[in-house]
């Protein structure tokens, strides 16, 4: 899948085996575009594609990590809306966004610098890891406009902090800190804002170090087994653990084992 044109909203780094993806509409608290949403998804893309990256860190600009969708940033909408116009919408837009970031074979980081609200929020709790700066916030908003959640809400936070309270933060869209963002288990750390980004550098260094194809099997499996009974999880953990036998990397970390070394893993 061919990349679209670079484009400054969209800061995009490669080094050291991480992806960096960074949102740049600092003015806008980082709203999606519809341009915006069709870059992020081909990186994650590409990022699964390239053997040479092997983490990702989504991450974004100014005081909000992102807003949600701007809506007056993509195409125009037809002059009579007809029955399904909206729901082909939110599933070729917002949904296609946090699928990429759920089926991304890399493990992806989120470095929430500021407010996430609507499908913002879906885009940093769809992440593997997610850390918060001390001022981040997260806000479901839908129910403030009189909206029904988009973009996996629904989906995403029953699975996180249960259905009761999955409910509590849509129903009334009140803002979350990230201090108790943290305690009711929606982010994994919170640290100064100033430490951010560094800790999600260290963070990717370390996932870029491991066995890049276990991890990808890992992440899948955890996934697949909100919905999966036990023979269903079992089943595909056996599946995994055989396909991922196969790799260099399941070879060293054993060898390495039996050798009482360190393991140098290489993403193969």
């Amino acid at each position: 899948m061919p990349l679209p044109p670079e484009d400054e909203e969209i800061l995009h780094i490669t080094a050291d085996h991480v992806s960096t993806i960074t949102l740049n509409r600092p003015g806008a608290m980082n709203a999606l575009t519809w341009d915006q949403r069709e870059r992020v998804i081909a990186l994650l893309a590409a990022a699964s594609a390239d053997p040479g990256i092997r983490a990702v860190v989504l991450t974004a600009t100014g005081r909000g990590f992102c807003a949600g969708a701007d809506l007056r940033g993509g195409p125009r909408p037809p002059a009579e809306r007809v029955a399904g116009d909206v729901a082909r919408t939110i599933r070729l837009g917002a949904q296609r966004l946090i699928a990429a970031v759920l089926d991304c074979e890399k493990p992806v980081i989120a470095a929430v610098n500021g407010t996430a609200a609507g499908l913002g929020a879906q885009l940093a709790l769809a992440c593997d890891l997610v850390l918060a700066a001390e001022s981040a916030r997260f806000i479901e908003v839908f129910a403030r406009r009189g909206l029904v959640p988009d973009g996996g809400g629904a989906y995403l936070l029953p699975r996180l902090i249960g259905p009761h309270r999955a409910k509590e933060l849509m129903f009334f869209g009140d803002a979350l800190a990230a201090a108790e963002a943290e305690r009711i288990g929606l982010v994994n750390r919170v640290v100064p804002d100033e430490e951010l980004r560094k800790t999600a550098q260290e963070w990717a260094a370390r996932l870029a170090q491991g066995p890049t194809r276990a991890l990808a099997l890992t992440k899948h499996l955890v996934n697949a087994s909100l919905e999966s009974d036990r023979a269903t999880a079992f089943a595909a953990e056996a599946a995994a653990q055989e396909i991922n036998m196969t790799t260099a990397d399941a070879n060293e970390g054993v060898a390495a084992f039996v050798e009482r070394r360190t393991p140098v893993y290489r993403g193969r």
